[in-house]
């Protein structure tokens, strides 16, 4: 053949393999508003900078060859805000974006790479589960046990997007994620509904099997729930803005907008005084840190914990606090899980905490201890003492017994706590309740009396006394208290890098 012919003919394959699958898929999602794999990525680089890789790849089984364009998966690097990141993105139009072993083989490197070279790594799915015949047999399983990526050391930040029908390996990669968001209407299940019908009977909508009710408020395995693919890049963006390359770098440092320092003054109105009265603790946070960089994560999952991405004075912080809106601020099984594993990424990507508490501790009961309750208290305490990400343990309100040390207090770089606030082992109501027998003991005096009693010992001075709190603020001067302390307990010897003791912590903990 000449030049001209085999010239001809790469152009034709790059077409082919460009313009993807079924044309009448691709047309029907562009009436829905819906992206294609290569739109996804067009709208989340910046232009001309992707690079891709694996076009001319098809399917291993010669049958398929001619309907597998790239094999189902556009994957490659672009510039993200000025970052180089990888991509993998499933193309629905061409059979389902079902796993085979050559688009596995494409995704592991394009992942590969990127922990090789600290690139974040963002995974855009949405496919139909195993591809079949490729994964049946025993060869066809025993393939995915060989050349799987199922767990890996958080040295570089993953982000993923449930954006369709996500089953098997594609849910997998987003489970797996540091951040997942999901669009509405789109699944994410270990098996799709056709599977779970023939293997135990179970019927159900799609949204029962793995909607967003299920997995934002229900599992907590996503993160942000948006309504397009344009909001969904969106979250991702965003995110990956408050973490670095890799974890050997620290956060970036953005500008302080105008007027950060000038909401403090509302605190005393925000949070009410007289601790039996609910607020919204995410108010409090919006007026602590810089104007708009409150980037909360699982809002709809443990809500009487509250986690997400900030910034103080242009560092990113992650911050943890209990918002009395939900359980009086009452830690339950779920919270400590969602808090569990914010600290993980916090973590992993030296990201200072800051840590809120206004909780009357852990919610107790039959229905806690059934789901493991003081398990989870400890895999929450474990994490917070191997953090070696700087620390700082606020009290706003109140915090009594083991929801106090939990939430940082006496385990924290610094522990502090507001001029009004309350400390103890229990609500002294409650104590009051359990250490009065006058009938029985003689001692003649009323609740009330043996309530004033218990109350005496509490207060942010008393903490202070022995040094067991660091200092006692104005909660008018948290955010300046905050950002002179972070500055004061920055990892200055490692620039910033913390130890990562928790970067082999499972990917998800319950």
């Amino acid at each position: 053949m000449s030049f001209e012919e085999k010239l001809s003919e790469f152009e034709k394959r790059k077409s082919k393999a460009e313009a993807m699958g079924s044309p009448r898929h691709l047309a029907a999602r562009k009436e829905g508003g819906i992206l294609n794999a290569r739109e996804r990525i067009t709208a989340l680089v910046e232009d001309g900078s992707f690079e891709e890789f694996g076009l001319f790849a098809t399917s291993i089984n010669p049958d398929m060859r001619d309907r597998t364009p790239a094999d189902s998966a556009v994957c490659g690097f672009g510039s993200v805000d000025g970052r180089m990141m990888g991509i993998n993105s499933a193309d629905f139009s061409t059979v389902a974006a079902s796993s085979g072993r050559v688009q596995l083989k494409k995704y592991n490197h394009i992942r590969d790479l990127c922990v090789k070279n600290g690139h974040p790594l963002i995974n855009l799915m949405e496919c139909g589960g195993g591809r079949l015949p490729d994964v049946m047999g025993a060869a066809g399983i025993g393939a995915g046990g060989e050349s799987g990526r199922y767990f890996s050391r958080r040295v570089v930040p993953t982000a993923a997007g449930v954006l369709g029908l996500t089953y098997g390996r594609g849910a997998f990669s987003c489970v797996l994620s540091d951040f997942t968001v999901m669009r509405r209407g789109a699944i994410l299940a270990v098996s799709s509904p056709n599977v779970t019908s023939g293997s135990i009977g179970e019927t159900g909508s799609l949204e029962e099997l793995g909607g967003t009710n299920v997995h934002g408020k229900i599992t907590g395995l996503i993160d942000k729930i948006v309504d397009s693919d344009e909001e969904a890049l969106l979250a991702i963006r965003k995110f990956l803005s408050y973490l670095p390359d890799h974890n050997r770098m620290a956060p970036p440092v953005v500008p302080v907008p105008a007027g950060a320092d000038d909401r403090g003054t509302d605190l005393p109105d925000l949070v009410p005084i007289e601790r039996r009265k609910t607020y919204d603790i995410r108010r409090a946070i919006e007026a602590i840190v810089d104007p708009d960089s409150f980037f909360e994560l699982k809002e709809r999952f443990a809500r009487p914990a509250v986690t997400g991405l900030a910034r103080l004075g242009g560092q990113t912080v992650g911050i943890i606090a209990t918002n009395p809106r939900y359980k009086g601020g009452a830690l339950d099984a779920d919270s400590c899980s969602k808090i569990t594993n914010f600290i993980v990424l916090c973590d992993s990507f030296n990201v200072p905490l800051v840590f809120m508490a206004d909780t009357p501790g852990f919610l107790i009961g039959t229905e806690a201890e059934r789901r493991g309750m003081a398990g989870r208290i400890m895999n929450f305490l474990a994490a917070v003492e191997e953090a070696t990400v700087p620390k700082i343990a606020l009290v706003l309100r109140k915090s009594f017994g083991q929801a106090y040390i939990n939430m940082g207090g006496g385990k924290a770089d610094e522990t502090a706590a507001w001029f009004s606030s309350e400390i103890s082992f229990m609500d002294p109501k409650i104590a009051a309740s359990v250490v009065f027998t006058g009938k029985e003991d003689g001692s003649g005096k009323s609740l009330e009396e043996l309530t004033a009693e218990l109350s005496s010992d509490t207060t942010p001075y008393s903490l202070a006394a022995p040094y067991l709190g660091h200092a006692v603020i104005d909660p008018r001067e948290t955010r300046s208290y905050l950002i002179s302390r972070l500055a004061i307990h920055s990892r200055s010897l490692t620039n910033g890098v913390g130890e990562h003791r928790l970067a082999n912590w499972p990917p998800v903990s319950f």
